[in-house]
């Protein structure tokens, strides 16, 4: 038994040692910088290349021949996980280590730092604040003036058996710490939300409900989405003088489970509608299909297809039968949602134009365009890490501000009928000088500001 407990006792010593050493290696300043830079450089890589794309995509314009930049091809892509950069398992082990050299470096400098700097340290002699960046002998003063003095300008003083500590902008000695675990909160904020988040996209015709089906994206450990059902109860879009597209809008309503709407709001780009953890994103739009009516007949619906016309041009388009057994028909060409459309016979000639609920006259037909459809281009995206993100930037902007304070201490010591005085700071260091005269200035020219002389020694 005894053999036993010494052998467990130098496998855990020998853990321990191992350990500890990998802490110091993961603590190393150097590691983190390229760790930080290779991060920089992938999160570089999936902003410029396109993420989520299909194969076929990435090798229409990432072909072998010419490789981009001599060696970017698809397969390279495809291979390292380009396309998804953010969601690849060296990515988030990049996150995850970085997040670690973190922690390594606060707890074994900056931790151990920050509990030195909130100890009261006193010099028992006077060699050792003479040696300081600024020290002064004067003629014995009371250390309660001294107090006084150091009280007035901000510092928390502490005195005992002639010996003086004074320290102010401790909370400067925290910035480094609080920054650190911003940015750890930040890293954790990515991880969740690649794990955790998806994104889809639903073109939904006007008036028209739908549930959320098409996924593009979701993280790993996304098992099932939650059951959204919502209404387009009307889209359109505000056009420029010239014809332009202003702005496109979605008068959008959320249902519940029995169908009731329990939120809604008219979103567009760069407004969306935020429910539950889900933001919905006006994103595109598109034509669904025309209502139109044939002499006296019935509105009917009939779906348009998009197609690019030579020039490059987006329009949409569908056949018209102009007789019952189909045999004649003419091409309906719309070119947007301002209410104007182009009827081409089957050779493409241009027959006429018409504007919506204005009836024209196509062979021996009057054809009365009543309304068209338009389709929203929705995008629904969810990131449970988003709050951590932006409570991990306020923290990082807070902890930046705190690392700007000065951290300033000043040691007084009374030997020999003297008192010797001295002061050191971290950072602005002329400011310490200039304040620190200051207060010598005052110690020896002991008259307050109402003229009260300040006390003595007995």
């Amino acid at each position: 038994m005894t053999v036993w407990l010494a052998w467990w006792e130098n496998q855990w010593r020998t853990l321990r040692l191992w350990g500890r050493g990998l802490i110091q290696v993961v603590a190393d300043l150097r590691l983190a910088i390229v760790l930080l830079l290779t991060i920089a450089v992938a999160s570089i890589a999936g902003t410029v290349i396109e993420q989520g794309e299909s194969l076929q995509f990435y090798q229409q314009n990432y072909p072998e021949h010419p490789a981009l930049f001599g060696f970017l091809t698809w397969k390279v892509i495809m291979h390292l996980g380009l396309d998804r950069v953010y969601q690849t398992w060296w990515y988030l082990s990049l996150l995850i280590l970085f997040g670690a050299s973190l922690l390594a470096c606060t707890s074994l400098r900056q931790w151990p730092a920050w509990k030195v700097a909130r100890q009261w340290h006193y010099y028992q002699r006077p060699e050792p604040i003479l040696r300081l960046n600024l020290s002064q002998t004067l003629h014995p003063i009371a250390l309660g003036d001294v107090e006084s003095v150091l009280r007035k300008k901000g510092y928390w003083v502490a005195v005992e058996n002639g010996k003086l500590y004074a320290r102010k902008g401790l909370v400067g000695k925290m910035g480094p710490m609080v920054v650190h675990a911003s940015l750890v909160l930040v890293l954790i904020g990515g991880l969740v939300g690649s794990l955790t988040g998806f994104w889809a996209q639903e073109l939904v015709p006007s008036g028209q409900d739908f549930q959320l089906k098409r996924v593009i994206d979701a993280g790993a450990w996304v098992r099932r989405l939650p059951p959204v059902q919502g209404r387009v109860h009307r889209f359109w879009i505000d056009y420029t003088p010239s014809g332009e597209i202003d702005q496109f809008y979605t008068d959008l309503g959320i249902l519940d489970a029995q169908g009731e709407e329990i939120a809604r709001k008219t979103i567009h780009v760069n407004e969306p509608l935020r429910w539950r953890g889900l933001t919905f994103y006006q994103t595109s739009w598109g034509i669904h299909a025309v209502r139109l009516r044939f002499n006296q007949s019935p509105v009917l619906e009939l779906p348009v297809n998009p197609f690019t016309a030579a020039n490059g041009r987006k329009l949409w388009g569908t056949w018209l039968p102009l007789k019952p057994d189909l045999s004649v028909g003419v091409s309906l060409v719309i070119p947007d949602l301002q209410g104007l459309f182009l009827i081409y016979d089957q050779q493409g000639q241009l027959l006429t134009t018409g504007r919506v609920g204005m009836p024209v006259r196509v062979g021996d037909v009057n054809l009365t365009l009543t309304e068209m459809v338009g389709s929203t281009g929705l995008q629904i995206k969810a990131d449970p890490g988003v709050p951590l993100v932006y409570l991990g930037f306020a923290g990082l902007m807070l902890g930046v501000v705190m690392s700007y304070v000065s951290h300033s201490q000043v040691w007084g010591l009374l030997s020999e009928q003297k008192l010797y005085l001295g002061g050191k700071t971290n950072r602005a260091q002329v400011t310490f000088e200039r304040e620190f005269l200051e207060m010598v200035h005052q110690l020896e020219n002991p008259v307050d500001r109402q003229g009260v002389p300040m006390g003595s020694l007995p």
